[in-house]
């Protein structure tokens, strides 16, 4: 499943821009990819990032796995939620298994693929 109007890496983030504001997770295939996530290491808040720097690290019944900052910017939130539930990431990647939400700058999305892109990324894997 690929929601339109996020944006999305080749690594499997995905990312939505709100003005300055990007929310940030990983992807259903990903999650699908992992398996059952068990823990889930978050950002410390006010971490400063650039696109492609480590962000969190994802782990599962299968393995670990880093996630990518999609965009440069500053962790403002991370999802409180994930600490106590790590498989809301199975259960719903784009909506309550968002991982933080950071400041970027408005043309953020420079470089990320649009869902048509990215689904089209996906059949050649």
């Amino acid at each position: 499943m690929v929601v339109e109007g996020l944006y999305y890496t080749k690594e499997h983030e995905w990312v939505k821009i709100d003005g300055d504001m990007a929310i940030i997770g990983i992807t259903d295939y990903a999650q699908e990819m992992l398996g059952e996530i068990t823990y889930v290491e978050m950002p410390k808040l006010d971490k400063e990032v650039e696109a492609g720097d480590d962000l969190a690290v994802v782990e599962s019944s299968k393995a670990a796995s880093d996630v990518y900052a999609p965009v440069a910017g500053r962790v403002v939130e991370v999802n409180p939620e994930l600490e106590t539930r790590p498989e809301l990431i199975n259960e719903d990647c784009y909506d309550t298994g968002w991982l933080c939400r950071m400041e970027t700058s408005k043309n953020a999305a420079s470089g990320l693929m649009s869902s048509s892109e990215y689904e089209e990324f996906l059949k050649g894997l």
